[in-house]
């Protein structure tokens, strides 16, 4: 069986370890503080887990997970993943990882900044739009109804495919957001999708994932036109999404709003045409 390294093992890198174990593959586990620090974790997880230094992990895995502090992502190795598929989980907290001008600017993608220090490696966006607790609970058996889906980002198809595999393996369908550029999509503080998953987790499911899926509202009206995107409008607290949107969005938000009583909440016509808006508080709610 293949073998996954993990680079960092905090809440999600421990809780992808533990997924990993149970689907029959062999973990090398590291940190920044040494593989001593990690044996409570190696004990938890048996004998297909061992912990290792940032460079042993990065060596033994087949595919790699980077999963630290955006601002340390020049700290991770480059030549033992040339050619290899690396899995990043990092988001921009610029409280905790400064400000990177890219990110202010919408420059680039926080994958896009790994991507471009691991010029070889084949980095794929996941894991970064779930909290780490439901990694272990929400995965459900291939063809389960509302299937929770996860999205993923990624400038080789190949490397796509088997992060795909890996996480039905898991227990997730996947939504391929596309290449890594469009990983904006789902970055820290994004709606980034809306859909069966965060509704569950509100107390009530929907009718299938594609009905809730949206698009993201962060993006600038420069990057939108860059990118061949709407513009969007952001009035206070409320996100005004593009009139192509309107029909996936109609039946998400009328349902949320049957358990998820809110007056600021609304499905409004605004602009030049029909567009969905969205009380903030609610993506936050269900996210």
């Amino acid at each position: 069986m293949a073998t996954i390294g993990l680079i960092g093992a905090g809440h999600i890198g421990s809780q992808i370890a533990r997924l990993a174990v149970a689907n029959g593959y062999n973990v090398v586990i590291s940190n920044s503080r040494g593989p001593e620090t990690l044996s409570g974790l190696v004990a938890e997880l048996g004998s297909r887990a061992r912990a290792a230094t940032v460079v042993e992990a990065a060596k033994s895995g087949d595919i790699v997970v980077v999963t630290i502090p955006l601002k340390d992502y020049r700290t991770v190795p480059v030549e033992p993943l040339a050619g290899k598929i690396v899995i990043d989980t990092n988001n921009y907290y610029p409280e905790r990882d400064g400000h990177i001008p890219e990110l202010d600017n919408e420059s680039a993608t926080t994958s896009e900044l790994l991507q471009k220090h691991l010029p070889t490696s084949k980095v794929v966006k996941a894991f970064n739009h779930i909290y780490a607790a439901e990694l272990t609970t929400h995965g459900q058996p291939a063809g389960t109804k509302n299937r929770r889906a996860l999205a993923i980002a990624g400038n080789d198809q190949g490397a796509k495919t088997t992060v795909t595999h890996l996480l039905d393996q898991f227990g997730f369908d996947i939504v391929d957001a596309g290449p890594l550029k469009e990983g904006w999509r789902i970055q820290r503080d994004t709606p980034g999708t809306v859909r069966a998953a965060r509704l569950r987790s509100c107390g009530k499911t929907s009718r299938r994932p594609s009905d809730t899926r949206i698009s993201d509202t962060r993006i600038s009206k420069e990057r939108g036109a860059q990118r061949g995107v709407a513009p969007f409008q952001r009035q206070g607290g409320t996100y005004t999404f593009p009139r192509e949107n309107a029909p996936l969005l109609t039946h998400a938000f009328e349902e949320a709003k049957t358990f998820m009583p809110d007056p600021q909440f609304a499905y409004t016509p605004l602009g030049n045409g029909p567009c969905a808006s969205q009380n903030r508080n609610l993506v936050s709610q269900c996210h």
